[in-house]
Formats: C-alpha cells, sequence, structure tokens
C-alpha cells in the first residue's frame, strides 16, 4: 500500500539517455543553475559526467533531488539540487489554477508541464540551490552539481510529476485532488443546464398510462478511463491491486459493449491470475507488485514462484505457451526429427528429447500443439527452466531468440 509518504519519496535507479534536454521545461530547468554559474568549464566537465554515467541512482524528495556522482576520486561525492516546496496555501493556488482550466489538467495528464504553471513551479531566479560534499570551494555549481542537474533534466523531459514533488506534492495525491477539484468545477458548469441525454420529466412519465420507448443507447467511449484514486486505509484492500482490477474490468467491459464477446470467457482462474500477473514484470519483486502477486497465489493455491513462471509464460505468447509451459506432450515423429539436426547443422549443439521437449544442460525447446517452437533457459543442471524469446516456426530462431 503505497502512503502519502512513499508517494513523495522516488529512486530512479536509471535515468533517460541523453544529456541535453528535449522539452521547454527540461530546458528551463537547466537554464536555472547554469544562470548561477560563470564557469563555462565547469558546466562542460559537469556536461562529460552526465554523459559518460557518472551520476547514480537518483532519488527525488519535497525540496531536493540526491545522487551520488563519480568524480577523480575512488569515492563518490553526495551531490543535491535543492528547490522550495510550496506552502498549503500555494498548493491550494496551484491545484484549483489547473482544475479551473481543461487544457492545462489534459496537458499534465499527457506528461507536459502546462504554459500556465510555467511561471510557478518552474525554479525562479536564486532558487535551484547546489550543495556537494566535494573539496570545490569555488563558486557553484561545481561539476557533480552540473552532471545531476543534466541528468534531472531528462527524468524532468520523461515524466512532470517529478518537477511537482519537488514542490512538495506526490503524483497520486495530486491527482486525487486535481479529480475532486475537477468534479467540483464540472458540477458548478452543470448545474443550470439541461440533461445532455433523451429524457422526459419524471412527474410526466409517471402521468402515464403507457410508458415511453427507452432512449437510444450512447456510443461506447472511446477508450477506458482512469479508475478513482483510493484513501490509504490499513483495513481496506492494496489500493494498487484495486487499480489494476478496476482497470482490468473496465477494458473488459469496453471490449464486451463493442463486441458482445467477453475476452476473458473460458479462461480458468489459474489462467486469469496468470493473465493479471502478466502485467507486472517485476515478478512480484516490487512494492507496486508483490501484493498482487501475494494474493493471486494465495487464491489459487500456488506459490508465487509458480505465477512469475506463468506470467513470464503468457508473456511469450498467452494462453498457447501457458499450456506449452504446463503440458507435456507426444508430438507427431516428422516435424520434431528434423528439429535435431537442423539444430547441429546451425552450430547450436545436440539436444536430447524427451516427448515435445529438446533440452541441453541449459537450453531448452518444447514444440506446442500450433506447431510453434517455444525457448526456454535454466542454469546448468538444475532442471529450472524459464520462457525466454520469442514463439517460432524454426526452432534455430526460437532459440536464438
Amino acid at each position: 500500500m503505497i502512503t502519502a509518504r512513499d508517494d513523495r519519496r522516488r529512486t530512479f535507479e536509471t535515468v533517460p539517455p541523453g544529456v541535453e534536454a528535449e522539452t521547454w521545461w527540461g530546458r528551463a530547468w537547466v537554464a536555472a543553475l547554469e544562470e548561477r554559474s560563470h564557469d563555462a568549464a565547469r558546466l562542460g566537465r559537469g556536461r562529460a559526467y552526465a554523459a559518460e554515467g557518472h551520476v547514480d541512482a537518483v532519488t527525488i524528495t519535497p525540496g531536493r533531488i540526491v545522487a551520488y556522482v563519480r568524480g577523480s576520486r575512488a569515492r563518490p561525492y553526495r551531490t543535491e539540487l535543492a528547490l522550495p516546496a510550496f506552502e498549503d496555501t500555494e498548493w491550494r493556488e496551484v491545484l484549483e489554477g489547473v482544475a479551473a482550466d481543461p487544457a492545462a489538467l489534459a496537458g499534465l495528464l499527457e506528461g507536459e508541464v502546462p504554459q500556465s504553471l510555467a511561471d510557478t513551479v518552474l525554479p525562479g531566479a536564486g532558487e535551484l540551490v547546489p550543495r556537494c560534499s566535494c573539496p570545490d570551494v569555488g563558486r557553484p555549481p561545481c561539476k557533480h552539481a552540473a552532471a545531476l542537474c543534466y541528468r534531472a533534466a531528462r527524468l524532468l523531459d520523461e515524466d512532470p510529476f517529478v518537477l511537482l514533488l519537488l514542490r512538495g506534492r506526490g503524483e497520486r495525491e495530486l491527482l486525487a485532488e486535481l479529480a475532486r477539484r475537477s468534479a467540483a468545477h464540472a458540477a458548478l458548469e452543470r448545474r443550470d443546464t439541461a440533461p445532455a441525454f433523451p429524457g422526459v420529466p419524471a412527474r410526466a412519465a409517471l402521468a402515464r398510462t403507457t410508458l415511453p420507448p427507452l432512449p437510444a443507447p450512447q456510443a461506447a467511449p472511446g477508450a477506458v478511463g482512469l479508475p478513482p484514486a483510493y484513501p490509504s486505509d490499513p483495513a481496506a484492500p492494496d489500493p494498487l491491486a484495486l487499480d489494476q482490477l478496476a482497470s482490468d474490468a473496465a477494458a473488459r467491459a469496453l471490449a464486451l459493449l463493442r463486441t458482445g464477446e467477453d475476452p476473458l470467457a473460458g479462461f480458468t482462474v489459474w489462467q486469469d491470475a496468470v493473465r493479471l500477473a502478466s502485467a507486472h514484470a517485476t515478478a512480484g519483486l516490487t512494492g507496486a507488485a508483490r501484493a498482487l502477486y501475494r494474493d493471486l497465489a494465495r487464491a489459487t493455491g500456488r506459490t508465487t514462484t509458480d505465477l512469475a513462471r506463468g506470467a513470464a509464460a503468457w508473456r511469450q505468447g498467452g494462453p498457447a505457451a501457458l499450456a506449452v509451459l504446463e503440458e507435456a506432450w507426444d508430438p507427431p515423429a516428422g516435424p520434431f526429427d528434423r528439429a535435431r539436426p537442423a539444430l547441429v547443422a546451425a552450430g547450436c549443439g545436440s539436444f536430447r528429447p524427451d516427448r515435445n521437449r529438446l533440452s541441453t544442460r541449459s537450453r531448452q525447446l518444447r514444440l506446442g500443439r500450433q506447431g510453434l517452437w517455444y525457448a526456454y533457459e535454466s542454469r546448468s543442471d538444475e532442471e529450472d527452466w524459464w520462457p525466454t524469446g520469442t514463439p517460432s516456426p524454426d526452432p534455430v530462431v526460437a532459440l536464438r531468440g
């Protein structure tokens, strides 16, 4: 369960490639630091450090960005960029402005910093303050702080909520508050307007002896909407699991509305659990997926390892790949027997046959009932096989991924 405190701390183990900021707000971020510097050589060395990968994992909390930056010495330096977080009164003004402006709200949800927020959320003159544990006592920023600034700009390019987190609020709490304020604005706008759907006054409908015909059904929406943000409650189900289940149910309902067919009809409980787990490639190792994997495994009587292996197979090829993982069968001799010499001719080594499987000490191919080959890997002699690569009718292509 993500609490407000968890939502206000994000760590990025990897940063998008590149050094130069690509968005106008990313460039404005870099300019705020460069304006403090009168040493182009320092900035150049900082840009080179950023390009060469000297900046380790970046952690962002309200008011600061922190990372360890490796310089010429063996021990890295602790480097941070400080930016004042907003007070509650400032946040109320920001949120009210975004909620009242549909274009600003749409831009934020699409991954852009609205122009209307430029003068508010971006660093003003002297606001962005660099600090570093290096011995450089000259006028800041040092080259380590400059390197962190250039890498942070790439994070801002990808996700404007990083900038808003620096100003004091996490993404989930912002979206929840914006949803409430946007709904309040919509209610005020609709208060004195007639409903957009066809109908008759309730008094007139009750006075009739025969009911009028039902209005035509409304058109199916173009896409699935976002589920509501759930409040943190220790006694409630995990909010991230609820979020995924709500999104999944909405997508299923939309498909049923458009086609008249349930895309999951005929799935077993186990297949559906594997399908849900397959959306999280982290195999339940992160906080966002751990509770979901635990609950799905418990509900199906399987282990989380079984679920992770099944989810890997599902990502490899859906229900057919899951069947290949769990079912051994006796294929016809012709196409199966031709696979072994083809693998030898391609320099892939000699494989021993066992029903629909061809194996070495660490590689394996499994033939599915539809004629596709599925590759598996295991540590030598452990017989712990995991799906890998993309299925193919050619065993050599499947093995090589």
